[in-house]
C-alpha cells in the first residue's frame, strides 16, 4: 500500500468551523502586514492574490477584494479593474514558475454555487495540465498535490521579484 503524505490538510479537516478562527481567513490575510504566514503572493491597492491552502491542484490562487465583500455588484470600477490585472499576473506568475498547458479561472458566487467561503468574493485560478485528472479524485477522494505550499509560495515570490 502506498501512502500519501498531506499533513497541512490536518489542520483543516480537525477543524469544526472551516474558517479559522470564527472570522474570515481573506479579511485577516488582507489586514495582515505578515505575507508569508497567510501566503499572500501578491499585493495591490484593492485587492491581492493568495495562495489556496486546500488546493484543487498544484498552484491553485485566488484573488479577492481587500473589502469584505459578497458579490460582484459591490465592487467598484477600481476593484473590478485590479481583479482582472492580478489575475493576469497570477496566470503570467505561474506560467513562468509551474508551466501548466492551461488554467481555470472562475468564482463560486453563493453556497449553492460550491463557495466554501461564501460572504468574501474571491477568484479561483487554478492550473491544469494534460492528464492531471486520474483516478485518485473519483475512487479514493483523494487528490495528489505534489509540491508544499511553502515551497511554491517561495518560487512565486521570486518570480514576482524577476
Amino acid at each position: 500500500m502506498e501512502r500519501l503524505w498531506a499533513p497541512w490538510r490536518l489542520d483543516y479537516v480537525g477543524r469544526e468551523d472551516k474558517k479559522g478562527d470564527g472570522g474570515c481567513f481573506l479579511c485577516t490575510a488582507a489586514q495582515s502586514v505578515q505575507d508569508g504566514p497567510h501566503r499572500v503572493l501578491w499585493r495591490g491597492r484593492t485587492c491581492f492574490a493568495i495562495l489556496n491552502r486546500y488546493p484543487y491542484n498544484n498552484g491553485h490562487l485566488m484573488v479577492a477584494p481587500n473589502e469584505h465583500k459578497s458579490s460582484l455588484a459591490e465592487l467598484t470600477d477600481e476593484e473590478r479593474l485590479e481583479h482582472l490585472d492580478l489575475i493576469v499576473r497570477c496566470q503570467a506568475g505561474l506560467t513562468r514558475t509551474v508551466r501548466p498547458a492551461g488554467f481555470n479561472v472562475g468564482l463560486n458566487l453563493g453556497a449553492a454555487a460550491g463557495a466554501g467561503l461564501a460572504d468574501h468574493l474571491h477568484w479561483h485560478i487554478v492550473p491544469r495540465w494534460t492528464g492531471d485528472t486520474n483516478f485518485m479524485p473519483v475512487l479514493a477522494d483523494t487528490k495528489i498535490i505534489p509540491q508544499s505550499l511553502d515551497q511554491l509560495w517561495r518560487m512565486l515570490r521570486q518570480t514576482a521579484a524577476d
